[in-house]
C-alpha cells in the first residue's frame, strides 16, 4: 500500500475537482525553506531593501523574486556581474497576463554557469504603465526576446535598439494576441480578415526601415491568361 493510501489522501484530488480559476488558486509559498536556502535571496535583500517586493518558491523547487520594475535593469547588472551571483545566461525572457485589470508581469529566467544554480526574476507593470527598461545591453539574446513580448503583450521596452513588431506583420492592427482581454477569433470579424489575406499590401513583408531606404519591393505580377495564351502542354 502506498504512503498516500495509507494516510487517506488521493493523489488524484486535483484532478477530480479540475481546475481552479487562476484568481482563486493556492498562493505560492512566500519566503519558504527553498528561498531562505537559495543564497540569492538574502544577498539581495541586503542589498536593494524595499527593491525586492516578495519571494516565493513553486513548483516544488522553483525560486522566484518580484522586484520593483524601476530598479530591475540595475538588480539584473547585479545579479549578472557579481562574483558571487553571476547569473550570465538569460535563458528565457517572457510574459504573463493573469486578467481582470491585474498587472502583467515581465518574468526574467536566470541561469548561473559557475554556480550551477537558476533564478526567475519578476517585475510587475500596471495596465496603464506597460514599460521597463531593456535588458538587451546585458544580454543580447534579449533583443528577440523582448521584441516578442512587446508584439505580442504590447509591453515596451525603453531603450531597446530596434523594438518593432518580430510575429505579427508591422502593420497588424488588431492589437497583442496574448493579452488576456484579445478575442478568441481576433478583434476584426472573419470577412474582415478573409479580405486583408487576400489583399496584402507591402508594408507586410517590408519593415519601415527598408521602406524608408527606398528598396524597389519585390512584386509579382501574375499573367492573366487572354483568348490566346498558349496553355500547358499536355504530359
Amino acid at each position: 500500500m502506498s504512503d498516500d493510501s495509507a494516510s487517506g489522501s488521493n493523489a488524484f484530488e486535483g484532478v477530480e475537482s479540475g481546475p481552479l480559476p487562476s484568481d482563486a488558486a493556492p498562493a505560492a509559498r512566500a519566503g519558504g525553506a527553498g528561498s531562505e536556502a537559495h543564497p540569492s535571496i538574502p544577498a539581495l535583500i541586503e542589498r536593494f531593501g524595499d527593491a525586492v517586493l516578495h519571494h516565493e518558491v513553486t513548483a516544488g523547487d522553483q525560486v522566484s523574486v518580484i522586484v520593483d520594475a524601476g530598479r530591475v535593469r540595475e538588480i539584473l547588472e547585479w545579479l549578472k556581474t557579481h562574483a558571487d551571483q553571476h547569473y550570465e545566461f538569460l535563458s528565457d525572457l517572457t510574459a504573463v497576463d493573469f486578467g481582470g485589470g491585474r498587472p502583467l508581469q515581465v518574468v526574467y529566467q536566470l541561469w548561473s554557469l559557475a554556480h550551477r544554480r537558476n533564478l526567475r526574476v519578476k517585475a510587475e507593470l500596471p495596465l496603464s504603465g506597460l514599460q521597463i527598461d531593456s535588458v538587451e545591453p546585458l544580454w543580447k539574446t534579449a533583443d528577440w526576446l523582448e521584441r516578442e513580448v512587446y508584439d505580442l503583450f504590447g509591453i515596451e521596452f525603453v531603450g531597446h535598439p530596434d523594438l518593432r513588431r518580430i510575429l505579427m506583420p508591422e502593420n497588424y492592427a488588431e492589437g497583442h494576441p496574448l493579452r488576456k482581454d484579445f478575442p478568441l477569433r481576433g478583434r476584426f470579424s472573419r470577412a474582415e480578415q478573409t479580405r486583408r489575406a487576400l489583399s496584402p499590401n507591402v508594408e507586410d513583408f517590408y519593415t519601415p526601415l527598408e521602406m524608408e531606404l527606398g528598396r524597389e519591393p519585390q512584386t509579382i505580377e501574375l499573367p492573366t491568361r487572354g483568348a490566346g495564351a498558349a496553355t500547358p502542354a499536355e504530359d
